[in-house]
């Protein structure tokens, strides 16, 4: 199949260090192009595809030259007459696209603006435009106003090493934007209550500048609580391996929550609180454990060894991993095209 793959322009894909939706996009870009389809890729200029690459010629979604010079370079697909365009960036970029039979398929990430959706359905060509959302959680903001399905967010297996087990000590892990959404305050209660040590990833930005000032940093004390900033990669795997669970004590409703599957990918169980895409994602009492608020989160972590590491790495095999993920949507582009 002929198939072209938009992603926003802002980060190239892979990224460097963090960039969620351009890691899905990557993935899915090679293992398409690895089964024999040709594959174009509309991205950021320094992006490093296995396809073909269209840079955009402009850099700011936001900034409406740049969104009017990417519009239209989205449309020049047309003249390639692809089987299928998948977009994972901005709904707008299709519109030249809309009112043409070209099947169309738009990834949702994260919360969807429901009146952009009914907007490219009255624009769309009968029939050839599909959504799909990362979680079930998302995808049914979708369907009161178009047609859509569900396929999650992945990872390589290859790049995450499986621990079969760790120490009895071995730390908790928080990895992700320190804010207050994000619920750091709440991995370092966990911690605190439960005596164990907790490792902190990431960055901290501008504007949560001074939460993490209140909430986080009096607590950091070098030895049972550590902040050891952002993280590429291999340094990634490293503590997510040596991790006895990660902890997702989130405060809003997170679309999918890719670190959940890299977690898991290491062997390591997840406990998180029950908001957007965590109960799809964490079987409770198999791979983790969904809870309601800390208390329970601090009962949880008593209970790390009954699970299974194995179980979490064969979940994120089954459901997570790229080649789930690529199956997923290479049977839905093959039904799309087709019109069933």
């Amino acid at each position: 199949m002929r198939i072209a793959l938009t992603v926003d322009p802002e980060i190239p894909v892979p990224p460097q260090l963090y960039g969620g939706i351009e890691r899905i996009v990557d993935l899915l870009s090679r293992g398409l192009s690895g089964r024999g389809h040709n594959v174009t890729l509309l991205a950021h200029p320094d992006s490093d595809t296995a396809g073909r690459l269209l840079p955009y010629p402009g850099r700011q979604s936001q900034n409406l030259w740049d969104t009017v010079q990417n519009t239209f370079h989205v449309g020049q697909l047309a003249f390639d007459a692809p089987d299928v365009v998948h977009s994972f960036g901005r709904l707008a970029y299709l519109a030249p696209l809309l009112p043409l039979r070209i099947p169309k398929i738009m990834s949702y990430q994260r919360h969807v603006t429901t009146s952009r959706v009914r907007w490219a359905m009255r624009l769309s060509r009968g029939g050839s435009m599909l959504f799909t959302g990362c979680s079930d959680h998302i995808t049914a903001e979708i369907q009161p106003h178009a047609p859509a399905r569900t396929v999650y967010n992945g990872v390589p297996l290859d790049m995450y090493e499986y621990v079969p087990s760790v120490p009895e000590d071995a730390p908790l892990l928080f990895l992700g934007r320190i804010a207050c959404i994000k619920g750091t305050h709440r991995a370092v209660e966990v911690a605190r209550r439960t005596g164990r040590a907790l490792i902190i990833a990431g960055n901290v930005p501008d504007d949560e500048i001074d939460y993490f000032r209140r909430e986080v940093r009096p607590h950091l004390d070098g030895e049972q609580m550590r902040h050891v900033g952002p993280v590429d990669d291999d340094e990634k795997n490293d503590l997510m391996g040596r991790a006895a669970a990660f902890l997702m004590p989130i405060e809003w409703e997170e679309p999918f929550g890719i670190v959940m599957a890299e977690a898991m990918a290491c062997g390591t169980p997840v406990i998180g609180t029950r908001r957007g895409s965590i109960p799809e994602v964490v079987t409770d009492g198999e791979t983790g454990f969904v809870c309601d608020d800390v208390d329970e989160m601090v009962e949880a972590v008593g209970r790390i060894g009954t699970l299974s590491r194995k179980a979490c790495r064969r979940r994120c095999e089954a459901h997570f991993s790229a080649q789930a993920i690529v199956d997923a949507y290479e049977q839905l582009y093959v039904r799309h095209a087709s019109g069933t």
